[in-house]
């Protein structure tokens, strides 16, 4: 792989809101990352980073016709918005059934302290 095609699979300048609460709630977490160059306000961001260029798509919306288990696990709601591979990224994320639950255990590294 060449150092450009290096930089664009790793490429990020997220900036993520997170609510522990619920969006309902007036408690929220704000935190910044950047790939390549590393930098932001979240904690771990090298890790973070290194661990976003392993998905293909870490913010994909779950497709309409799936079923997902009537499972909830908590309030916890977050909101990704920014660049990631030079693609615009606006992402809600929430613990409300099965699969958003996965979504959201999928890239738990970006929201910390929930």
């Amino acid at each position: 792989m060449n150092v450009l095609a290096a930089i664009l699979m790793a490429s990020a300048s997220l900036h993520i809101t997170v609510w522990p609460e619920g969006a309902d709630q007036m408690t929220k977490r704000s935190y910044t990352l950047n790939c390549a160059p590393v930098s932001g306000t979240l904690p771990y961001r090298a890790s973070a980073c290194s661990k976003l260029a392993r998905f293909t798509h870490p913010f994909a919306a779950t497709p309409k016709d799936t079923v997902c288990t009537e499972l909830y696990g908590g309030p916890q709601e977050a909101l990704i918005t920014g660049r990631f591979r030079g693609w615009t990224v606006r992402a809600r994320f929430d613990r409300k059934d099965g699969c958003e639950i996965a979504r959201w255990n999928r890239i738990r590294f970006l929201f910390p302290g929930t």
